[in-house]
């Protein structure tokens, strides 16, 4: 019997959420849990989403069903900032964001003016990614354009749906790592031309942050998003009370650190601001207003000190808000992790963030986030085919408290909070197998 490589069949137990919210007591009611299901994926896109026993007959005879009864299938996790350069610097030790840049982050990018080196290390970035369940991600590279090009190619390899741009970066930092205003706008077009709407891929102007960007350069990341409205902007905002000192003192005659951005018409949809922790009242109007988004780091954000995301702010504001694993000032690239870390961040300013809430931020939120819920997200017929197959009882520990949990919140809750990258069975990018545990 000959195979059919274009169709594939899933059958296990499936949770998602079915639709975008905008008040987070709405998702418990849109999560859809089916324990007996079947996924039919065609051409790598959901073809059929349903019950097994109203499926089965769907299923070709010459395709082979992956059972996975006894796992948990949920859609790929959505990861908003991350640093691919900055992987091999996790964990560096003792400082804040400003210091940990000087003597941490810029040696260590500066490695990758290395065409070969930046391909060696975006393998095992990509790798680390799917060990971790993460199939969509929005991506730093360094500020040479190489190292965007390595990571393009890495993910193209697969046809992985990444989003990442050159860090663009003109004063403020080490000789060996500037650009200036002229050659970002051409390095960074040159990359959209090549790589954006390129498959799956699309690119994001990415300047650091406004501390290393003249006003100069700022105006051609306006100019880059003008010529090529489909791309994003991602930068920091607000991490740092000495950062934002700083961008003050650099820029006095602005109202606030994200009027700099908003300023150079750098705000709105598909523009993605990291950590926005000392946020002022005018600036959280501004977010909400222009329809940004805000990618939250929890990992990062304690293990730098910088302070604590003030969640329930943008959920009464209604902004978009997506999670980060900040690799490297982050310490995980597992979002089960991330997650367990912002459930205690949210508990220390008296929020209980739930567990269905928290797969809606790593899933269809994140994927909203970033304008892509209608492509991934969840099991929506005719979506990108990306998901994840979790072990529900990867460890003794996660065995013993699964058995003692009978409703569904508390079995997720128990993912979320022991869960690791060994309750990564196997991950799906593309409707293909790209990693499978062990």
């Amino acid at each position: 019997m000959r195979y059919d490589n274009s169709v594939k069949a899933v059958r296990g137990s499936f949770f998602h959420i079915t639709r975008v919210v905008t008040d987070p007591a709405e998702i418990e009611s849109c999560t859809q849990f089916v324990e007996d299901g079947l996924l039919i994926i065609r051409n790598g896109c959901i073809d059929w989403f349903g019950e097994w026993r109203d499926g089965r007959e769907l299923v070709p005879s010459t395709v082979r069903v992956r059972d996975y009864r006894g796992k948990l299938i949920v859609p790929g996790f959505v990861d908003t900032h991350l640093h691919y350069p900055q992987s091999e610097m996790v964990g560096a030790y003792g400082e804040q964001l400003l210091e940990w840049l000087n003597h941490h982050t810029f040696p260590t990018e500066r490695r990758y003016n290395d065409l070969e080196y930046a391909r060696e290390m975006s393998t095992f970035f990509i790798k680390q990614l799917l060990r971790n369940g993460t199939t969509t991600a929005l991506v730093f590279g360094s500020v040479h354009p190489q190292s965007v090009d390595a990571l393009f190619e890495a993910a193209s390899r697969i046809n992985m749906r990444l989003i990442a741009g050159k860090v663009m970066m003109d004063r403020n930092a080490p000789d060996y790592l500037l650009d200036t205003a002229e050659s970002s706008y051409r390095h960074s077009k040159a990359l959209i031309d090549r790589w954006h709407g390129n498959g799956r891929l699309l690119y994001a102007v990415t300047p650091r942050f406004a501390p290393t960007s003249t006003p100069a350069q700022l105006e051609v990341a306006c100019a880059l998003r003008k010529e090529y409205p489909t791309t994003y902007l991602q930068t920091h905002l607000s991490e740092n009370r000495d950062e934002i000192a700083w961008v003050k003192s650099l820029y006095p005659t602005h109202k606030g650190y994200l009027d700099v951005y908003d300023s150079f018409g750098l705000t709105g949809p598909n523009c993605v601001f990291a950590h926005c922790i000392h946020l002022e009242e005018p600036e959280w109007a501004c977010l909400q207003e222009t329809g940004s988004t805000i990618a939250f780091c929890p990992t990062s954000n304690l293990y730098l000190g910088s302070g604590l995301f003030q969640m329930d702010k943008a959920w009464n504001r209604q902004i978009q808000v997506g999670m980060g694993t900040d690799i490297g000032a982050g310490t995980t690239f597992n979002m089960l992790q991330t997650l367990n870390e912002a459930y205690k961040v949210a508990q220390l300013q008296g929020l209980c963030l739930s567990a269905f809430h928290s797969f809606y931020l790593a899933t269809l939120g994140g994927a909203r986030s970033l304008g892509l819920d209608d492509r991934i997200g969840s099991f929506a017929v005719g979506k990108e085919a990306d998901f994840v197959v979790l072990d529900p009882v990867a460890t003794p520990m996660q065995q013993l408290r699964y058995d003692n949990s009978t409703a569904l919140r508390d079995k997720l809750f128990v993912l979320l909070t022991l869960g690791d990258d060994r309750t990564i069975y196997r991950t799906y990018v593309d409707g293909q197998l790209v990693h499978e545990r062990g």
